[in-house]
């Protein structure tokens, strides 16, 4: 009996889990007292629930648009998750028809003196703003928030584009509870589905019978030709629509990482993209399937491979250019700067033009593609093997399945000697092979002739250096008197122009004093900050008082002074998405430092070499004394731009060996 009972139980709760219904309005007690989510006592806040069902509307006339419903309940624990109040939601408005989106049943509810009190949004709290030509967003704030608060809304996105769906993301930053996805799709289209993340999304499947209704005029025509009666008829149209749900349950929150390319790759979703329609008394077509038909399309397109071909408006130019050179490294050298310097990138990604090569090269501006399609056009014009290059930008994800939205974005490539020269005339500061950051993800697709395509690794594949000479004294009150010299070179010397290019000399000192903390810097001078094809080089001169510890007879510092690192980056246990460091890189510090008189060295650490496996990288540490010198080298080198998750545990394990090295202490004993 004990057995049937515990079967029955069993069953039962099977059944509630099964049957609970989500519902906005339906706010208890229990639930706004609730001090701290169950499964995640850390989280600001947790989405209870957020259901969202894509779907069909006909409008006799102008055919099928799409609508989401997407409504959401949310929890919020801390004043951290106050931000959950402002949410904002995306919608385009760049084409022929623009998007639309709607909120209602905005409420925050609080428990004040044990009851339920209810705050309607108000309409300051709703606005529209423009975010660029494409794209516009709706955002709301939801009023009186605090503490224990629960925030309900629903939104709907009405879209005349039946290309793609929203993509649903089952995961976030903070924990949900319920995540529900539901599409209701007419037999005449057919979608790819494409699902990202680690967690194993629930998928069911049913179909029902749906009906349109068309209505058409009927005239009787007499003999004379005279309408001599006419009559509203309708037909109906009988379909199939096709119901998928996707649902997911307890979702942890999704936690940043250092080195994450970026977070939304490991996001548990699912995307949709059209693969073909059969519209009746319409031909079928078959749309994009793979990687090759992606990129023939987008070739075909007039805003894309017909820009290639036109070249009036810069034979003159490109013509005095190149006339009298003789290598092609110095074509490439001598177009890519001209491009760089007479064109001024508007800050629009895409691959398809806006106003066309012609119209931007006269006004000296344009989008990513005009500006590097123009660029691939002049190469080929040069006799150079020029092609354009398709790529997604780090913001908008790796491109993982064959979908006219995987690219955004398209860079120019020249193949020299075997190997392939990148370039990105968008960067003033890019040189050829050290494109802006924004690029360096995964891989993209070079187009060649006709449209024909293959696969590119864009990862850099040589180390960037960064390279420091520190000449030191140390004297017998412990204080640190320096001068620095340090060399910056390909992607450091990239990340440098981009970050400092517009700051003042004071702002930056300001902000070297605070990254070294220990430090006062003076007599700073650079070179060839602006010199894109030079190493960077940077001198100044240093003092601090804090660096060496004097106990008693005795002077404890670290021989890298200011250059020891604090922390390891690497302190997770464990860790589910790849080490990213974006580009290969050696870093070396050499210092050379006077001992102070009357002083002799008692210790030293020991040297070290190590290496991780793979040739992902190495760590050598070298230290030597004379009576008066201590000489340091540190040299770390990581060969790859990533790493994989799965050898997580030997890179943290290596971080701590080299750090906790270059925190070791020479003794300094009187004599």
């Amino acid at each position: 009996m004990k057995f049937i009972y515990a079967i029955i139980l069993l069953f039962t709760i099977h059944n509630l889990s099964f049957s609970q219904k989500y519902e906005l309005g339906k706010v208890t007690l229990e639930e706004l007292n609730e001090k701290v989510h169950p499964k995640d006592a850390t989280a600001e806040a947790a989405i209870l629930f957020e259901k969202g069902r894509t779907y069909f509307e006909y409008k006799q006339g102008e055919g099928f648009s799409v609508l989401t419903d997407v409504e959401i309940k949310i929890k919020v624990y801390t004043k951290e998750g106050y931000s959950w109040a402002d949410r904002y939601i995306s919608y385009y408005v760049g084409g022929d028809d623009d998007e639309s989106v709607s909120i209602s049943k905005a409420i925050t509810y609080n428990s004040v003196d044990g009851k339920i009190e209810k705050t309607k949004l108000k309409s300051e709290g709703e606005f529209s703003e423009k975010v660029n030509k494409f794209w516009s967003r709706k955002k709301i704030t939801l009023p009186n928030v605090k503490e224990g608060s629960i925030l309900e809304y629903k939104y709907t996105i009405k879209s005349p584009y039946i290309s793609t769906f929203p993509v649903w993301n089952f995961q976030t930053s903070i924990p949900v509870n319920h995540s529900e996805y539901s599409t209701y799709v007419p037999e005449y289209f057919v979608y790819n589905v494409y699902r990202k993340g680690f967690n194993s999304i629930n998928e069911t499947k049913t179909s029902e019978t749906k009906t349109i209704s068309l209505n058409y005029r009927e005239r009787q025509v007499g003999a004379m030709g005279t309408i001599t009666s006419s009559s509203v008829q309708t037909d109906n149209i009988n379909y199939t629509e096709n119901v998928t749900n996707f649902s997911l349950e307890n979702v942890s929150a999704l936690k940043d990482e250092n080195f994450v390319n970026n977070i939304e790759n490991y996001t548990s979703s699912v995307q949709h993209e059209l693969s073909s329609k059969r519209i009746p008394n319409s031909p079928f077509e078959m749309l994009s399937n793979s990687w090759e038909d992606v990129a023939k399309k987008i070739f075909e397109n007039e805003d894309f491979g017909n820009q290639l071909n036109k070249n009036n408006y810069y034979e003159n130019d490109i013509t005095t250019l190149i006339t009298g050179l003789t290598s092609n490294e110095e074509k490439i050298n001598v177009i890519f700067k001209f491009v760089k310097s007479k064109m001024n990138w508007n800050e629009y990604l895409g691959y398809l033009c806006d106003v066309g090569v012609k119209k931007a090269f006269q006004d000296k501006v344009g989008n990513a593609a005009e500006i590097n399609l123009m660029l691939v056009s002049m190469l080929k014009f040069a006799g150079l093997d020029a092609n354009p290059i398709l790529i997604s930008t780090r913001n908008n994800g790796i491109a993982l399945y064959p979908s006219r939205t995987a690219f955004n974005n398209v860079i120019a490539s020249v193949k020299l000697n075997d190997n392939v020269i990148l370039l990105d005339a968008t960067n003033k500061n890019a040189l050829p092979n050290i494109l802006p950051f924004r690029d360096l993800n995964w891989f993209g697709r070079i187009i060649k002739k006709d449209g024909a395509s293959e696969f590119l690794e864009l990862t850099p594949k040589t180390n960037s250096t960064d390279i420091v000479n520190v000449m030191a004294t140390v004297n017998d009150k412990g204080e640190v008197e320096g001068k620095v010299r340090e060399n910056y070179k390909d992607y450091y010397a990239l990340q440098y122009r981009d970050r400092y290019e517009n700051v003042t000399k004071d702002a930056y000192l300001e902000i070297l004093e605070k990254q070294y903390k220990t430090i006062e810097i003076d007599n700073y001078e650079v070179t060839n900050n602006i010199l894109e094809n030079e190493a960077i080089v940077e001198k100044f001169s240093f003092k601090s008082n804090s660096i060496v510890e004097k106990i008693g007879d005795k002077l404890f510092f670290s021989p890298l002074l200011y250059l020891s690192p604090s922390e390891n980056p690497f302190n997770q246990e464990n860790r589910e998405y790849p080490v990213d460091f974006s580009f290969p890189f050696k870093d070396k510090q050499t210092l050379i430092i006077a001992i102070p008189d009357g002083y002799a060295v008692e210790s030293l650490p020991k040297p070290i070499a190590i290496a991780m496996d793979n040739n992902y990288g190495n760590f050598s540490y070298t230290i030597s004394n004379t009576e008066k010198q201590i000489q340091v080298a540190s040299t770390f080198d990581v060969n790859t731009a990533i790493i994989p998750a799965e050898d997580y545990p030997f890179l943290k394990e290596f971080y701590k060996i080299m750090i906790e090295k270059q925190n070791e202490k020479v003794v300094l004993k009187k004599l």
